[in-house]
């Protein structure tokens, strides 16, 4: 990005299942480069953490417990996002859950809990937030999809449906909000280091290494770097678009 340190200074964002893990570093750094920062997530210590440690830093920052799979959660987040900032710029979708099975034994309510959070909760983030980004004229929507959307893998129909869909939910978004001036990209995360691939062990984590050109897992602030890029004025020509932050494992 260009060379100002703070290219967020007097905007507002959102990252919803902001509490840990990816959602965690995107937030931190929106917040580094001066964005006012509403984090939501259903874990409300994690989310007061990283307003205690914003605030502490000099920055602005706003804890909204919430689950976006239940009606109306997403219109009230909205609302606390302009109670307290008076805008709303910038909204990161990376919300999600697992619930990891075959297809043949897959419940209805396995399925229905990962889409519901994971694509139905960003339509609806997107749906409320979209309003106050278009009187605005400006905007920037991110959806954190995976490479798991693109490419498929046995044990998750349930949630690569929903980051499929994410895709191109993202992309028929892009072609309604474009003339007023908001883009809507997506970002789809490879393999990255987090708390349940550090459980998987060894021999497992060099099994998913093989599989990466770049021979190691992605981190969260990779994730969080592009993120960064398409959040800022230097994206502005850039809509519509899938970002995979992988290695290299799905060129």
């Amino acid at each position: 990005m260009t060379g100002n340190p703070q290219p967020f200074q007097g905007r507002a964002a959102v990252v919803t299942g902001g509490g840990k893990g990816i959602g965690l570093a995107i937030a931190r750094r929106l917040a580094s480069q001066g964005a006012a920062v509403v984090v939501s997530g259903r874990d409300q210590a994690a989310l007061d953490a990283f307003v205690a440690e914003t605030e502490a830093a000099g920055g602005k920052a706003l804890a909204v417990t919430a689950d976006l799979s239940k009606p109306g959660e997403a219109d009230r987040l909205c609302a606390a996002t302009l109670e307290a900032f008076g805008k709303a710029d910038i909204l990161v979708n990376n919300a999600g859950i697992t619930r990891d099975g075959l297809l043949v034994r897959m419940s209805d309510e396995d399925w229905d809990a990962v889409i519901d959070t994971n694509l139905k909760g960003a339509f609806r983030a997107i749906r409320a937030f979209t309003r106050p980004m278009m009187k605005q004229r400006w905007g920037r929507i991110v959806n954190i999809t995976s490479v798991i959307g693109i490419i498929g893998n046995a044990g998750q129909a349930n949630y690569a449906a929903s980051k499929a869909g994410l895709i191109g939910l993202t992309k028929a978004v892009a072609k309604e909000l474009a003339s007023r001036h908001i883009t809507v990209n997506a970002v789809a995360p490879g393999f990255i280091q987090t708390a349940m691939t550090e459980a998987l062990g060894e021999n497992v984590r060099e099994g998913l290494r093989s599989q990466i050109p770049l021979g190691r897992l992605g981190t969260a602030e990779d994730v969080a770097h592009a993120v960064a890029f398409l959040c800022s004025e230097d994206a502005g020509y850039v809509t519509g678009q899938v970002l995979p932050v992988d290695g290299g494992m799905v060129m």
